[in-house]
């Protein structure tokens, strides 16, 4: 597993990069500023398996491919010595987050997730099932992509994760991870663009009324990538909610 480690604190805080994301191309200003804001905190940002750098293995997508980076995440922490932390889960990566909340009450300590939503909608499957052609993205968002995984790596492997959503849409009614949104125990920082096109409002709401122990705010302009658009406000934002005693 590919991951970076910067900072030299006691306490921990793992990222967990979007769909096909790395550490790189998803946390840059995270990596580089948080632990000047974060002093007693180590900052791990990892590559989940077959994403990135952590490869081999090629990665194959099931139903459970969030579920089964949930476990990757716990185990990598445990394997560096770090079995409690706090997590920043964004978009794919905030579901996750949300599962290793949930599943592993005792290793989480803090949760922020942004860009995430607990299911997948109808609208959203569609907008899913548009954005499967690599060839509709903008070129630079698509050169980014093809940098880590090569130009003809990239397509294959963003549309078998693409197919991966759709047929959870299909098969279990778009339900990432319902259930395990009312089973967080840890203090959660929500926070959303309220421009972001890849996810409806109704998620809003709906994590907000679910998870029992919730701050939220909003970027009135922000879209899908808040933490990089407005990184220095975001990681303000963060490094408080982390430090702030119960």
């Amino acid at each position: 597993i590919n991951y970076v480690q910067t900072g030299k604190g006691d306490k921990s805080v793992l990222l967990m990069p979007g769909a096909l994301g790395s550490v790189w191309s998803h946390f840059q200003p995270q990596i580089e500023k948080l632990p000047e804001l974060l002093p007693n905190h180590t900052i791990i940002a990892w590559d989940p398996p077959g994403y990135g750098k952590s490869v081999p293995p090629e990665r194959h997508f099931d139903l459970d491919l969030f579920q089964n980076d949930a476990r990757y995440a716990v185990d990598l922490m445990r394997t560096v010595g770090r079995p409690k932390f706090s997590i920043l889960g964004w978009s794919c990566g905030g579901i996750t987050s949300i599962i290793v909340a949930a599943r592993f009450v005792e290793c989480v300590e803090k949760l922020v997730i942004w860009g995430a939503g607990a299911y997948l909608n109808a609208e959203e499957e569609k907008a899913m099932r548009d954005i499967r052609d690599v060839q509709k993205w903008s070129q630079r968002n698509r050169e980014t992509m093809e940098k880590v995984y090569g130009v003809e790596g990239f397509p294959k492997l963003w549309s078998a994760w693409v197919d991966a959503v759709v047929a959870i849409y299909k098969e279990r009614k778009g339900d990432f991870c319902c259930t395990e949104v009312t089973q967080i125990k840890a203090p959660t920082f929500i926070l959303h663009g309220k421009k972001d096109p890849m996810i409806s409002a109704e998620h809003i709401p709906y994590l907000k009324e679910l998870i029992k122990d919730c701050k939220y705010y909003e970027f009135p302009e922000g879209k899908h990538n808040i933490h990089l658009r407005y990184a220095d406000e975001f990681n303000k934002l963060v490094a408080h909610f982390l430090t702030q005693k119960p």
